[in-house]
């Protein structure tokens, strides 16, 4: 098999990228371990910034998106029993994020990549790519039980933490920069209609609860946990006396409540790897970094570093210009500290720690506090919220 770029990993960064791709007139080929119901079915983050909505709209894969998404102007920071809500539309211009579960992101770039043609391979194992620090990469991999080679001029790697690409770069080339969070969040998706119109992050002695929706019969909810955490431990009652317990306003609100439908653990943390490429192999999403979830942060950030790498490829294939790809690294990573910046922040202001410093307890109230009364402090984490323009 021959192609210009083979895309490795079909999430939302190489779904998109193979769209972008051949709107433009450059061949792809995707590759995927997973079936096409794994993908389309797997439930992860679920905020859009209003430059991914942008793009999405205008690359012809947003009619679904505009039709069905939840779109928020603000938020709301609970803490000390009472509701504050972060105006986010007046503080940036008009801007807001769209809740729309990254499941269905994936289904619509599926349906618009295979209407236009496109090639997605799924089910394939013992995926490897070779020769990508010379001009004629190679990806090899098994379909059906029979070893393939796909040959191509390019290779993105945008098959997250665990996958291949990645760990082929050689020793000394990637610089690792990581942290891990002494804690976690249990998560529970529930059929209960949504008790509030926008996402609620709570700051509670008990420890940091957020809830959020999916749909106007879909309830998401998390609670902050140990990392180590046994699910078993919690069953569903558990699970919403505490999310009650951290949510609930002197006030008098409350929380809808209906069946668990699915429950995980999800652990924190933050990881960067710099750079973000190597000769012919460029990697993008999760494939490069991570952020914990409380900035809304990681699906977003694989759209703005394939939307660098689809301009890039464009111009490379168009005109023989290398000085997008060369640059490419650097334009994502001012991009994705700042990103990891603000989900620190947002993280360190809203979480209990386990070591039950008063100290810091006090300065995360005042924070808060501070947040709340201050419009310059509101209207940066509104337009960090909402998502900085696309580079």
């Amino acid at each position: 098999m021959r192609t210009q770029v083979a895309i490795v990993g079909a999430g939302p960064a190489g779904l998109l990228l193979s769209h972008l791709l051949r709107r433009e007139g450059v061949d792809c080929v995707i590759l995927e371990v997973r079936s096409r119901e794994y993908v389309e079915h797997r439930v992860r983050a679920g905020v859009l910034e209003q430059g991914t909505v942008d793009l999405l709209v205008a690359c012809g894969a947003g009619e679904r998106l505009q039709r069905e998404g939840l779109r928020h102007h603000g938020i709301e920071l609970r803490f000390g029993g009472r509701g504050h809500r972060i105006d986010m539309a007046a503080l940036t211009g008009g801007r807001a994020i769209t809740v729309y579960g990254q499941q269905e992101v994936v289904k619509d770039l599926i349906a618009a990549n295979l209407a236009a043609g496109g090639k997605i391979l799924f089910d394939v194992d013992d995926v490897s790519v070779h020769d990508f620090d010379s001009p004629t990469p190679r990806v090899r991999f098994r379909r059906a039980g029979t070893s393939e080679e796909l040959e191509c001029d390019v290779i993105a790697g945008t098959d997250g933490f665990h996958g291949a690409c990645r760990s082929a770069i050689p020793a000394g080339v990637l610089n690792t920069f990581e942290r891990t969070y002494p804690f976690a969040w249990l998560g529970i998706l529930a059929a209960a209609s949504p008790s509030h119109d926008e996402l609620i992050y709570a700051y509670h002695e008990r420890g940091f609860a957020l809830f959020s929706m999916r749909s106007p019969e879909i309830t998401r909810l998390y609670l902050q946990v140990a990392p180590d955490e046994d699910l078993a431990r919690w069953d569903d009652a558990q699970i919403w006396r505490e999310l009650h317990t951290r949510l609930e306003t002197d006030d008098g609100w409350t929380l809808n409540e209906g069946p668990v439908l699915e429950k995980g653990i999800t652990p924190m943390r933050s990881f960067v790897v710099e750079p973000m490429q190597f000769g012919r192999l460029f990697l993008a999403g999760d494939a490069a970094h991570i952020v914990p979830p409380t900035g809304a942060k990681g699906m977003n950030l694989a759209v703005a570093d394939v939307s660098v790498l689809a301009r890039a490829l464009v111009a490379f294939f168009r005109h023989g210009r290398e000085d997008l790809l060369n640059a490419y690294s650097t334009t994502c990573l001012a991009r994705v500290w700042r990103a990891e910046h603000f989900s620190w922040w947002m993280t360190s202001m809203l979480h209990r720690f386990p070591d039950g410093d008063v100290f810091q307890h006090k300065l995360q109230r005042s924070q808060l506090d501070y947040v709340v009364s201050s419009c310059a402090a509101s209207t940066s984490l509104a337009e960090n919220y909402v998502g900085l323009p696309l580079p």
